[in-house]
């Protein structure tokens, strides 16, 4: 392992980051998204620092195969757009370039200043950027050209011993943004990696801030945690540290009426949803929804005392007990079809997915 050091206010000589190679990372370069490696190349060459950086790297190093691969570099969007024919900036509050490669999108951001409260749009160094991040395991800058892994803040240690350690200082982290509550949840389900106490915690403390999320980003949030293959886990966590309520409060309150029928039935077809994804690859939002749904609209629904449901009452019945979440139309309607298709199977007894 090497080193990189700087100077201090002082002029004295001090270690900033570790440089791990591939032998101690373990990371295979072929596991990284041809087309990153291509961005980053070209940024590299134009004289911009660039990586790939967040829960890619967390995921290459713990051994999984990520889906997204998300870029850290430091050319400013502007250069970003110019490099890069097939791109687009977005956003207002920080802007951050999408490069299209036909059905696939990579996010190349600009390093933010540290302070830059929130998602405000100023660009800093990679030693700020560090320390914009949420937690150690998010925090960690892999070069594919080099096979390097640079770490500011001990990510590599985290990982290794198990321990989601958050960066941000805690009287903050979630206030600035109440949806690091969710994903604090979802990393330390997905990685096996433990939640220190005091972040527990605050988690508990501020949990009603997810009251105030604008539903796209729960519904956002939902959606990546139903397709990741361990929405069974991860919604134990969040009904555990009382985050489920916020984003499916209908579900909360069945929950709440009969725990265990509802842990049986709701739990269990996350638990067959996950099992789709492994063998299936990769699954619909309307097969997400329809694993929600069904043993509401075949079971705990008012619907489901009468002999007959139409098609379109159990539409409106499924974006009732969605709320917040709002899926699109045509996602809902997919999912109560296949429901429907699947009715007297289900009611039977049988998984609602053949596989």
């Amino acid at each position: 392992m090497r080193a990189l050091y700087s100077r201090n206010e002082k002029g004295r000589i001090k270690k900033t980051a570790d440089i791990y190679t591939r032998a101690e990372h373990g990371i295979d370069r072929s596991d990284v998204d041809a087309d990153a490696v291509k961005i980053i190349r070209r940024l590299q060459h134009h004289g911009f620092e660039s990586y790939v950086v967040g829960g890619a790297v967390r995921d290459l190093i713990l051994g999984k195969h990520p889906k997204d691969f998300d870029i850290a570099t430091s050319a400013t969007p502007n250069q970003i757009r110019k490099l890069f024919r097939n791109s687009r900036i977005i956003g207002k509050r920080f802007r951050l370039v999408h490069i299209f490669f036909r059905e696939k999108i990579i996010e190349v951001s600009t390093f933010r200043a540290q302070d830059s409260e929130g998602f405000k749009n100023v660009f800093g160094t990679i030693e700020e950027d560090v320390f914009r991040r949420d937690f150690s395991a998010n925090a960690l800058y892999y070069d594919p050209e080099k096979e390097t892994v640079v770490d500011y803040v001990g990510g590599v240690a985290d990982l290794k011993r198990g321990v989601l350690q958050a960066i941000i200082p805690l009287k903050r982290m979630f206030t600035e943004d109440p949806v690091r509550m969710i994903r604090a949840i979802k990393y330390a389900s997905m990685g096996n990696l433990s939640l220190p106490w005091l972040v527990k915690r605050r988690i508990r403390r501020d949990s009603e801030l997810l009251g105030s999320v604008p539903a796209s980003r729960i519904t956002e949030e939902l959606f990546k945690i139903l397709g990741s293959g361990s929405s069974e886990s991860v919604f134990g966590l969040l009904v555990e540290y009382d985050l489920f309520r916020h984003i499916l409060p209908r579900f909360h309150q069945l929950l709440a009426r009969n725990p265990q029928k509802f842990r049986m039935t709701f739990f269990s077809r996350l638990g067959e949803l996950d099992a789709y994804r492994t063998s299936v690859r990769p699954i619909e939002r309307s097969d997400a929804i329809a694993a929600l749904i069904a043993d509401y609209l075949l079971f705990y629904s008012e619907l489901a005392y009468q002999r007959r449901i139409a098609t379109r009452d159990a539409y409106f019945a499924a974006k009732e007990v969605l709320f917040p979440v709002t899926p699109a139309n045509r996602e809902v309607d997919t999912a109560v079809d296949l429901v429907f298709r699947r009715k007297k199977a289900l009611i039977d007894g049988a998984p609602l997915f053949r596989t």
